[in-house]
């Protein structure tokens, strides 16, 4: 398994910059950082160039927390793919003397996780998690299926990092299309295409790779050449901090995964397909700083229109 902990020289330095400007604030734990306000600017920005983007589909707005039931974190089967990257929420279960203890050991610096326990709640890895539950508990879909846009909401990732590119908390905006397989292949082929483009229109050198999980074990491997092999997934990476392209975007055409699992289904009946969308807005908003500079106020005017800037 990589260790992307620490950082390469070049991703050290862009994150020093970042930091002494003000675009990113320390919070004292590596991947993990505060917003300032030209930062957010872009962000809300390009999240707005999405939105417009996706007004034509007359998507349902769906809005979760940045928390997940554990029981669907172990029903969508997270922890055989990426069990390096989930987030657990644990509490303090103990009576007054337990924490008077705690206190004394976090006081000291010692560790005082004995007194903690394990909750029914984990950090929400992928934002489109909540949405298939909720769909199914609607009942079934409508002909033609449903667009969902779920909005830019936080999501956790375990890979604390010295690439600023590479956050534990992080926003993703994420959109999901439900229906009938031809309909949902066509809405991923086409915003494939449109994704691309509205990353090459903020000047951004924007590439489209076939990619897959990162699956563990013989077994593993195997699944991972059947989704390349299906293009089943793609990213579209960009240039922020090298060494490589880092992806930005992804897009999950997952068949009959979710829909099996929570019994989706739609009038007429037939197969259920799904399929994601998802943009990390940090890394968006990286690199444009990265292409742009550091001075928003800088940057060409065609990109602060596309963005809503000026």
């Amino acid at each position: 398994m990589a260790d992307f902990r620490a950082g390469t020289p070049e991703q050290s330095s862009f994150l020093a910059e970042l930091l002494a400007c003000g675009m990113l604030i320390d919070c004292g734990v590596p991947g993990v950082y505060g917003r300032g306000p030209d930062f957010e600017l872009v962000r809300l920005g390009f999240e707005r160039l999405v939105g417009d983007a996706l007004d034509e589909e007359a998507p349902q707005r769906m809005s979760f927390p940045p928390l997940l039931a554990r029981r669907e974190l172990e029903r969508i089967g997270y922890l055989r793919t990426f069990p390096h990257l989930a987030g657990t929420v644990f509490s303090f279960d103990g009576d007054e003397s337990d924490a008077l203890a705690q206190e004394e050991r976090a006081a000291s610096s010692e560790d005082w996780s004995e007194f903690q326990e394990m909750t029914d709640l984990v950090l929400t890895p992928a934002a489109c998690y909540p949405v298939y539950p909720a769909l199914a508990r609607r009942g079934r879909l409508s002909a033609g299926g449903v667009t969902v846009d779920a909005g830019g909401a936080y999501v956790f990732r375990n890979e604390p990092s010295g690439d600023p590119a590479r956050l534990q908390m992080f926003h993703q905006r994420e959109v999901v299309r439900a229906g009938e397989p031809e309909t949902v292949a066509a809405w991923r082929d086409r915003w494939r295409d449109r994704s691309v483009e509205l990353l090459r229109g903020l000047g951004l050198d924007a590439c489209m790779e076939v990619a897959n999980d990162p699956f563990f074990g013989r077994s593993g491997r195997l699944l991972a050449r059947s989704q390349r092999a299906q293009e089943l997934k793609f990213e579209v990476t960009v240039q922020i901090a090298g060494p490589e392209p880092t992806a930005v975007a992804s897009f999950n055409y997952h068949q009959e995964h979710f829909s099996s699992l929570y019994g989706l289904e739609i009038e007429g009946g037939g197969p259920v397909h799904t399929a994601c969308l998802g943009f990390g807005l940090e890394r968006i908003v990286l690199a444009l700083l990265r292409a742009h500079g550091l001075d928003v106020s800088g940057w060409p005017t065609d990109v602060r229109e596309g963005l809503a800037l000026l």
